[in-house]
């Protein structure tokens, strides 16, 4: 009766519109009620899932990515991608997938590389002939590069939510090559797309301009470098790392690139706060959400449940990653992370899977949540950038899933993708 009310209230109040994390407060703190506890214990499950010294890195990742987005790094990545792989057949959609990489790499955020690229590239690629749709789809789907690509914070949350047995270093080292599968999955999507609809190629500027663009783009670049060497070399902990690419963001923008004003600044500080206040209560509710759901063993419910339907681990993950979109199609990415982690991950073992593996799997399900109805976030903010109805882009945008599907299937069934890096390096 109790498991019933905490998932009838958090589906009710997701359902009238309450934000996910007070959804999981809300219902948590009524069934530590009903059950007789002394309210002080919600407080307490709240507040101890927030004082875990490795997020301190996430303020540190999203200030660096928000000074990157509004200091003018962006501009500079896509000249550089332009120069390189711009005379592609539909060269533009090269440039907006190569450029997401990129930037995906230094924000380790989706919507702030579909704020900061798709501004950019989408009224660009319009005015060179290609449809409205397209360029939203092209910007929306290679976004979620920046979720898997390091440097981040969701990759921290996936730690916290794994109990913290898990490596943020070799994390980090499995989302390189499933990242730029992924990029390299959408950008053959792209180019049959242009193909069949004849797109056309920009000339190539030859390699003094590559070059030259290279040249002032690496500085930007070398922020994730700070943030990722640091880590995998030992000389920063996570949360040093980022203290350490925040300050260096800051003073490359302002000294170097002098092109972050101090408008510019006060939203970037403003933008990292409210997302940082964001993310901590998210986390906080869902320690309470998720204390009393393995208090109810929920997680022993489901894997027993899955185990009975199949024992053959191909069919398990596929259950896996089935329940992982849907639910990302509805759900936020973050909560999700917190909630299914705990549920899913112990399944993920006992098949075989490596929790690397699972993690760098969950993070790309999820990512493609954040580009499908009805809560896909980067969905939305690309179609408001590009001034495209929704509808126009979900009739075309079905290449890109199937590219990101591919992507996904392979770094699912073969661990290599994810795990050759990891375990390459002694960490």
């Amino acid at each position: 009766m109790a498991l019933a009310l905490l998932l009838g209230l958090f589906a009710g109040c997701i359902i009238i519109g309450i934000p996910v994390a007070f959804s999981m407060g809300i219902a948590a703190a009524v069934v530590f009620f009903y059950e007789g506890f002394p309210l002080l214990i919600t407080f307490q499950r709240i507040t101890s899932g927030i004082t875990v010294f490795s997020l301190l890195a996430i303020p540190f990742f999203i200030f660096a990515g928000e000074l990157m987005l509004h200091g003018g790094i962006a501009i500079r990545l896509v000249r550089f991608a332009s120069a390189l792989v711009g005379h592609v057949r539909g060269g533009l959609a090269s440039v907006n997938i190569f450029s997401s990489m990129l930037f995906g790499g230094i924000s380790g955020s989706a919507v702030a590389d579909i704020s900061a690229l798709g501004s950019i590239l989408i009224p660009v690629m319009k005015e060179k002939g290609y449809r409205g749709d397209y360029a939203v789809n092209v910007t929306v789907t290679s976004s979620i590069a920046g979720v898997v690509i390091p440097p981040s914070h969701n990759m921290i949350i996936f730690t916290v939510a794994a109990g913290g047995g898990i490596s943020i270093s070799k994390l980090f080292l499995a989302g390189v090559v499933p990242g730029i599968l992924m990029c390299f999955c959408l950008a053959v999507a792209a180019y049959v797309v242009a193909l069949r609809h004849n797109y056309p190629a920009e000339a190539f500027p030859g390699w003094r301009a590559v070059l030259v663009s290279a040249a002032a783009a690496i500085p930007g670049l070398v922020t994730a470098i700070i943030i990722v060497g640091g880590v995998l070399s030992g000389v920063f902990t996570v949360t040093e790392s980022g203290a350490f690419g925040a300050i260096y963001a800051l003073a490359l923008t302002v000294l170097v690139y002098r092109s972050l004003s101090w408008e510019a600044f006060k939203t970037a500080v403003v933008n990292s706060v409210r997302t940082t206040a964001m993310v901590m209560i998210l986390i906080g509710c869902a320690s309470a959400f998720g204390y009393l759901l393995a208090l109810y063993q929920v997680p022993e419910l489901l894997s027993r449940s899955l185990l009975a339907i199949s024992e053959n681990p191909i069919m398990i993950l596929l259950m896996i990653n089935l329940m992982l979109l849907m639910l990302g199609m509805i759900m936020d990415m973050a909560a999700l992370i917190l909630i299914c982690t705990p549920i899913f991950l112990p399944i993920a073992n006992e098949v075989g899977m490596d929790s690397i593996q699972f993690g760098i799997m969950m993070l790309m399900n999820l990512g493609l949540g954040l580009c499908t109805p009805p809560v896909g976030a980067c969905l939305f903010v690309g179609c408001a950038v590009g001034k495209v109805p929704i509808e126009d882009t979900l009739k075309s945008i079905w290449p890109f899933y199937l590219a990101i599907l591919a992507a996904l299937i392979a770094v699912t069934f073969v661990p290599a993708i994810s795990m050759t890096l990891p375990g390459l390096v002694d960490l």
